[in-house]
């Protein structure tokens, strides 16, 4: 079976290739790549594709909560680019599409939170997709709300899902991740039940704007890597909130 897709002037096919899970697999795999042809014909320029996860919990009960703003950032993603979310695959709803002339994977694992490894292990190792472009998109307490990181790699700093995802990578903290944040529970609040409550109207706004801007990071990423528009997103991100 050969897995393509279509976009304007690129052709997408799934050569074989040496990516992440290979070693430990002896089933067939696929690989995502593009290629656009040069003036003569012939080939010039080859992309790896991208696979971007979002982190969150499946159902109604958890829409809109802190703990899913993983998944809101991959709605957002899907509907800017127009890469539908149709395709059921390895416990996740997966779009496949390009950013401009770069394939791309976007997925919303449907295990809870916990389990979010069970998708993208599998998937990563199907597509054979490398590390560093396996993009990892989830909340975190220690930024302050709405404000957005990009990192080319990291720990779990204790999420649950980035520690799953991590254990079925095999251990490796070498891909990148989009950290949105959501502050820290007032007072003395669960964590539980601050991770899962809605947000506040400006916390709101401020999530909004956040997931706007996420949009445009993560294209600059797909297309240019970690370059220095990036060290200035994350520094104009910090300071975003600081009244001059």
């Amino acid at each position: 079976m050969l897995h393509a897709i279509s976009v304007p002037n690129t052709c997408i096919l799934c050569p074989r290739s040496r990516c992440f899970g290979q070693r430990n697999r002896g089933s067939t795999r696929f690989c995502l790549r593009a290629s656009l042809p040069d003036n003569n014909g012939g080939f010039k320029v080859e992309y790896t594709p991208w696979l971007v996860v979002g982190l969150g919990n499946p159902g109604n009960k958890y829409h809109g909560t802190r703990h899913n703003v993983g998944f809101e950032m991959i709605d957002q993603i899907s509907q800017s680019e127009g890469i539908a979310l149709n395709t059921i695959q390895s416990k996740a709803l997966v779009g496949i599409g390009a950013i401009r002339e770069v394939p791309i994977l976007l997925a919303k694992p449907q295990a809870y939170m916990n389990f979010s490894g069970e998708s993208v292990g599998p998937l990563a190792a199907y597509y054979q997709v490398p590390l560093r472009h396996i993009l990892l998109i989830y909340d975190e307490m220690s930024l302050p709300n709405g404000v957005l990181r990009l990192q080319p790699k990291g720990g779990h700093g204790h999420h649950n899902g980035v520690k799953s995802v991590m254990g079925h990578l095999d251990g490796s903290r070498e891909f990148p991740r989009l950290c949105i944040g959501i502050g820290n529970p007032p007072g003395v609040m669960d964590m539980k039940a601050y991770l899962l409550q809605k947000f506040s109207p400006a916390e709101r706004n401020q999530i909004d704007e956040a997931l706007e801007q996420g949009v445009e990071a993560v294209r600059t990423l797909v297309l240019n890597g970690f370059n220095q528009k990036i060290t200035r997103f994350n520094l104009g991100q910090k300071y975003k909130h600081h009244k001059v």
